[in-house]
């Protein structure tokens, strides 16, 4: 085979796989997704930050591969590679590890609240012994102030004497 036929082949070949990471790619950010809920700004913002992403990506391969010349095999073979992707993975992927992740999660938060359960008691006991050691210290005040009061009104009454 010519050198010549053999990058062409190879330029569409990275074509094909350039569309199977496209798509893979994209199937993170729905899997994203699904395990964190968010409303159309910010899913708008994904796509548009993804699609330029992409944009930038396939850009590099065709100025790398083909010196910037737009080759429409080149979207052809991407987008084969996506329909391929499509074909073999389907929605499997997002809902398996959607799933497997969301479960993943789940245990982890369980652990950490079984980690920082005796914290938390600490927390709530400690909080208890301030407020308690405040109302002593709130009536400890009140009792100063009303001793200061009278002290304040005996000596006013022994100086308007005088």
């Amino acid at each position: 085979m010519s050198h010549d036929i053999v990058q062409e082949v190879t330029f569409l070949l990275h074509s094909i796989l350039l569309g199977i990471v496209i798509t893979f790619a994209y199937d993170w950010i729905l899997i994203l997704r699904k395990l964190f809920r968010h409303g159309g700004f910010l899913t708008s913002l994904e796509d548009f930050l993804y699609w330029l992403v992409c944009g930038l990506v396939v850009f590099y391969v065709l100025y790398r591969e083909n010196s910037g010349v737009l080759r429409w095999f080149a979207v052809a073979g991407a987008a084969l590679g996506m329909l391929f992707y499509k074909a073999v993975v389907k929605n499997r992927f997002t809902n398996v590890m959607s799933t497997y992740i969301h479960k993943m999660m789940c245990f982890i938060f369980r652990l950490i609240q079984i980690v920082l359960k005796p914290v938390k008691s600490l927390f709530f006991a400690a909080r208890r012994f301030v407020r308690f050691w405040l109302s002593k210290l709130k009536k400890v005040r009140e009792f100063i102030k009303k001793r200061l009061t009278v002290f304040i009104k005996t000596l006013r009454m022994v100086l308007c004497k005088q």
